[in-house]
């Protein structure tokens, strides 16, 4: 089974996201703040990692240069950010 890491902090999207993605068969594990994810991502196998950007402790963007460095795992990034500097 294939599977995906969430690392969003707000709970709501969380679960909305890991009951569509188990609903479709995938095995999902849900942290809520970037120290989390980053112990998730060193300490197990994902298949996807779906990523918000402003997250408490470490944010997206440090978690992106850290996982890049050390892993091949797709990563999908989800962000309340609208400016054209973040696209």
């Amino acid at each position: 089974m294939k599977r995906i890491l969430i690392i969003e902090d707000d709970k709501s999207i969380s679960e909305i996201l890991k009951d569509y993605l188990e609903m479709s068969g995938y095995e999902v594990k849900c942290v809520f703040d970037g120290d989390s994810g980053l112990e998730c991502i060193k300490n197990e196998d994902f298949d996807l990692i779906i990523l918000d950007l402003m997250l408490p402790q470490k944010d997206g963007f440090d978690i992106l240069k850290e996982v890049a460095d050390t892993k091949q795992i797709p990563i999908l990034i989800v962000s309340a950010k609208g400016e054209e500097t973040y696209k």
